[in-house]
């Protein structure tokens, strides 16, 4: 049974391929287009999948689309009604995509794959499509499941019950109530972008006090005990489809909107930190109504939605015990629903059943294209690049040690991630324990605010040597603390005091014996890295552990600010060139930067050859 999923229309479009319950491939078009967070119909993501599968199109059995168009659209319709004279900009941003997009998305989809009779094609429930992916693909054969979003069709937040094949939602709130778009509104109005600032937003959180807690309380929610809420409209604008927020919000706040990139001051620390806060409650509030209400019995949770890839948020649920194991979906935006969809008509359409073991069916979520040593080597040769292939001790052993000499290594290896996480194949890699990694790779490789905070890749079983981590945590989606006895103290709100809240000079500060992982409130957003999942790289973190002592590096994902995660040799290979990066590992070819020919921006973004 070939059964193909698809996201698509409004962000981060992607395709997912399942054959006989078998996770085959998933992908997002962004990284094929290189336009981030490419909405339009995945046809690149589609072909990708459908060639890893070596399936043809006309034995597709089952498409299915994330969404529901027709419940999307009685929503358009329904707040279009309640905002009775002024539509206007509701009509002007969402009239056209309604009607000439999603509700003609089977045809959209025939375009792609051609008519063919024999297919179904059907559409799953956003929300469903979100519990699918974090219930089918964990290790639990019973589970309660939370996704939260900004919004599906209706829902913004459901809690439900996976057991075995079966799923089935329990409750939801509704739009315009929503703890997804709560939290955009105010990443907006701090001067990030919706639907992909928020994890900026976070990053800034912990350099500000929680000092606007009381007023958000009082004057924007309404928050009962178990997690609901309801949002005090009249200082957001977003169900008018203008901005997220309005006057009446920005007097609550002392002022306008900070402009993107300009300066940040105080007051947007304390917001985040603020918002942060609010927002860790509420979650907690819900997981606590939602192991009472549904899970007596039941030790597991499972979590997606947008609001899942909040990794501080998940390390407080984990603490807070209230259920023993979570699991979360490492593609827990709109780009995993493409995968719960399939899922979903896998176990409810399909009669196929579920097989349970002691490690998820994610694939460590390496679920995109590969590119064989004889294809980078033809790509490198066509182009006479000069690279050095090495045998596989020596490849280890040359990685580590550049890293070990503060070099920054852009490593291509295997199946590229899918999700937004860098987890070892599409990374850029370096030295935790330097004291000026974080700067230079903000200012030099990424080109991004200097505020914000490298992840650490650290051998699975040394986790408990560096951070408050007995588990794991392979998607990098838990936020620990390093362990006390490494850090380095120092006060940061007198710090920010002293240097007029210049946050460049905060993150200058050694705060423990591997700062460059260390964000500001000695947190860390922490992959564990095993053999069994990534062989590869872990090979290159145990021979970094051997010349240093230290069993963890730096992982931040191959990109630079604004551009969607490399894909191809090529794609790498611009990336290395066009930033401060080193070196550039290719499989089992090494690329030293001084030894490349002179880059040329118009002619290197040529496609001089393209790879079989």
């Amino acid at each position: 049974m070939n059964i193909l999923g698809i996201s698509a229309l409004y962000h981060d479009a992607a395709a997912s391929l399942v054959v006989d319950g078998d996770i085959i491939a998933a992908a997002q078009e962004e990284r094929f287009t290189r336009i981030k967070h490419d909405m339009n119909m995945p046809v690149n993501a589609i072909e990708y999948c459908l060639e890893e599968g070596r399936v043809e199109k006309e034995d597709i059995d089952i498409v299915v689309f994330y969404d529901n168009p027709l419940y999307t659209l009685d929503r358009f319709l329904k707040n279009i009604a309640v905002a009775h004279g002024d539509t206007a900009n509701i009509v002007n941003r969402s009239f056209e995509p309604m009607f000439s997009e999603r509700l003609w998305v089977h045809k959209m989809i025939d375009n792609v794959l051609g008519v063919n009779s024999s297919r179904k094609c059907l559409v799953c429930e956003h929300h469903v499509s979100h519990a699918a992916s974090a219930f089918y693909p964990s290790p639990f054969e019973k589970a309660v499941i939370l996704t939260i979003d900004g919004v599906g069709e209706w829902a913004t937040t459901t809690i439900g019950i996976g057991e075995k094949e079966r799923l089935s939602i329990k409750e939801e709130m509704r739009f315009p109530h929503s703890l997804g778009l709560f939290y955009s509104a105010f990443a907006y109005f701090c001067g990030f972008k919706v639907n992909s600032g928020e994890y900026k937003f976070m990053g800034l959180a912990p350099y500000g006090e929680p000092v606007y807690e009381d007023i958000i309380k009082d004057k924007l929610l309404d928050l009962k005990e178990d997690g609901s809420f309801r949002m005090q409209m009249e200082y957001f604008d977003y169900q008018y489809g203008r901005a997220m927020t309005n006057q009446k919000f920005d007097e609550l706040f002392g002022g306008s909107r900070r402009l993107p990139e300009s300066a940040i001051t105080k007051r947007e620390m304390n917001i985040a930190s603020s918002v942060q806060k609010v927002t860790e409650e509420i979650i907690l509030r819900m997981v606590r109504h939602a192991k009472d209400t549904y899970g007596m019995g039941i030790d597991n949770l499972v979590l997606a939605g947008g609001v899942a890839l909040n990794c501080v948020a998940n390390g407080k649920i984990k603490d807070s015990g209230i259920f023993k194991n979570i699991w979360i979906q490492p593609a827990a935006g709109d780009a995993g629903g493409s995968l719960g969809a399939a899922l979903y008509a896998t176990y409810n359409l399909s009669g196929i059943n579920r097989i349970v073991g002691k490690t998820d069916v994610q694939k460590g979520s390496y679920l995109g294209p590969a590119f064989s040593s004889r294809e980078i080597e033809k790509y490198l040769n066509a182009n006479r690049y000069i690279y050095h292939k090495m045998d596989e001790d020596s490849l280890y052993k040359s990685i580590a040690l550049e890293i070990a000499n503060e070099k920054v290594v852009g490593l291509f290896q295997g199946r590229m991630e899918f999700g937004p996480r860098a987890l070892g194949n599409r990374s850029i890699v370096a030295d935790a324990r330097s004291e000026y990694m974080q700067v230079k790779l903000n200012k030099k490789i990424k080109f991004r605010e200097s505020f914000r905070p490298f992840a650490p890749s650290v051998i699975r079983g040394d986790v408990s040597d560096y951070f408050e981590l007995d588990g794991d945590s392979p998607y990098m989606l838990l936020c620990k603390n390093v362990c006390k006895e490494r850090r380095i103290p120092f006060k940061l709100h007198d710090f920010l005091k002293e240097n007029d809240g210049n946050m460049l000079e905060v993150v200058k500060q050694k705060r423990s014996d591997i700062p460059a992982v260390t964000h500001v409130d000695y947190s860390a957003r922490i992959q564990t890295v095993s053999e069994d999942m990534n062989p590869y790289f872990y090979k290159v973190i145990c021979q970094f552990k051997k010349l240093t002592g230290y069993g963890v590096v730096v992982n931040t994902s191959f990109n630079v600010r604004g551009e969607p995660i490399v894909c191809t040799p090529e794609d790498a290979y611009q990336c290395f060139m066009r930033t401060d990066m080193d070196v550039l590992v290719l499989e089992d070819c090494i690329l030293y930067k001084e030894e490349q020919p002179e880059w040329n921006e118009e002619t290197g973004w040529r496609n001089i050859y393209e790879l079989d």
